[in-house]
């Protein structure tokens, strides 16, 4: 993380401030819900990942409201939004802005550096693997240091800055993967399913009306701030912490400590970095049930969209149909049970 972003810490709520803080994210979700109909799990993760300040990787077919969740949760938060729609002839500067002729009061033109979509507080990548690798390394860089260097000079993002990228599975040709040290970058990875028969009635009945759902806003890009500061401040009890050490190594198949299924099905296992998504995401995941410290619960709660993006299986996996959820939580509770 850059020091421009280590800059400026965002105070610590007192108790009361607190508690109106957690309670204007639980009615977040409430509002979202409104909207997006049968997805309370997805939008809790969603809300989670903003609060520990990450990034999130949607995954579903087309038509499931991916871009009405990401819209809807910008409308409840306050979020300055804007969208990318990433296509193979899309470039960097497309993303960050470049130098252009802009006209003056004195009715001349001057060089100066327009701004491009990135500088937002929510930003939608739709279908983020149809653009170039050129094109989607300008985007993941920002992920990660908060910062573009544009015009020979660099520019802080605003805060909060969060990204939510989309990738269709079912159309995969003239896409470009992302590479596994940049999807490393997202906190999770989220899969949309499909809803069920009375969800899809209801949202038939909703959208095909004439009245139209509005989320009110229940939190201020400032109660973000103050949120991801909370976050960060939710104890974890070491035995706690070393399962999760425990288990990013049992992931490794060459590690000692890796399972036998694991040197058998996986290719590599989650990095350092995933380690500390699945603790932040644990803590965000306490807050939000109103628990001031982390639980076991809370790991198996985000231990699937926090990993299953970070672990590839290798080819006999693959052939073998293993499913990577189950491994990973199996994985899980092997290195819990030797911490207890």
């Amino acid at each position: 993380m850059s020091a421009a972003v280590q800059s400026s810490p965002v105070p610590q709520p007192d108790a009361a401030q607190m508690e109106r803080l957690l309670q204007a994210l639980r009615a977040t979700a409430d509002e979202i819900g409104k909207v997006v109909l049968g997805q309370r799990g997805v939008v809790e993760q969603l809300l989670i990942a903003l609060t520990c300040g990450g990034h999130v990787l949607l995954e579903g077919p087309p038509g499931l409201g991916k871009t009405l969740l990401v819209r809807t949760l910008g409308t409840a938060t306050g979020l300055s939004f804007a969208r990318i729609q990433f296509t193979p002839d899309l470039m960097p500067a497309d993303i960050t802005g470049a130098m252009g002729l802009v006209p003056t009061e004195d009715g001349r033109t001057a060089l100066r550096f327009q701004p491009g979509p990135i500088f937002t507080q929510l930003l939608l990548a739709d279908e983020i693997n149809r653009a170039t690798p050129r094109t989607q390394s300008a985007l993941l860089e920002a992920m990660q240091e908060r910062t573009i260097t544009a015009a020979g000079r660099s520019m802080e993002l605003p805060r909060p800055f969060f990204v939510l990228a989309t990738q269709n599975p079912i159309e995969m040709e003239g896409t470009y993967m992302l590479p596994e040290a940049q999807i490393d970058r997202f906190l999770f990875r989220i899969d949309i399913a499909y809803p069920s028969e009375d969800t899809l009635a209801d949202i038939l009945h909703l959208t095909t009306g004439t009245a139209t759902q509005v989320p009110g806003q229940t939190l201020s890009p400032d109660d973000i701030l103050a949120l991801q500061a909370l976050v960060r401040a939710v104890p974890m009890a070491e035995h706690v912490r070393r399962a999760v050490a425990r288990f990013a190594l049992m992931c490794q198949p060459e590690a000692t400590q890796a399972t036998p299924d694991v040197k058998r099905f996986v290719r590599f296992g989650i990095s350092p970095r995933g380690a500390q998504s699945l603790v932040l995401a644990a803590k965000g995941h306490a807050l939000l049930a109103g628990r001031y410290n982390v639980g076991f619960e809370d790991l198996r709660a985000v231990l699937k969209p926090a990993t299953r993006h970070r672990v590839q299986l290798n080819f006999e996996g693959r052939a073998q149909g293993v499913r990577l959820d189950e491994l990973l939580s199996a994985t899980f509770e092997q290195s819990v049970r030797q911490a207890s």
